[in-house]
């Protein structure tokens, strides 16, 4: 496991092919949670990658926003993304979004 940002309320860490995202995602410290995804992103070698938000338990808008911007990483360089997990929060209001296609096949939706 690999930190790549870390504050008393949620981390990011890099587990084998997985950005994993631990905690409550406020508003005050998404652009230096995205941001740290990102640059791993654009410094990766990987070809394929899942990203796993089963661990944010307090549903927001933000933690989707940062799931959207390494979305954009990803398909800038190429990266499959062959998992999206959230946590039933999150997964509520991304139903409400209508997201639902994208979290259940990220590969097939994102392909498009």
């Amino acid at each position: 496991m690999t930190a790549l940002f870390s504050r008393p309320s949620v981390t990011v860490n890099v587990e084998e092919a997985t950005l994993l995202v631990v905690g409550d995602v406020e508003v005050t410290l998404a652009a230096d949670l995205a941001a740290s995804g990102v640059k791993w992103l654009k410094h990766t070698e990987l070809t394929l990658i899942s990203l796993d938000f089963s661990r944010v338990e307090k549903a927001s808008s933000v933690a989707i926003s940062v799931l959207f911007e390494w979305l954009r990483i990803c398909r800038q360089r190429g990266i499959r993304v062959q998992a999206i997990h959230f946590s039933a929060p999150l997964r509520r209001l991304a139903s409400l979004a209508e997201l639902d296609s994208l979290i259940e096949q990220p590969e097939v939706t994102l392909a498009v």
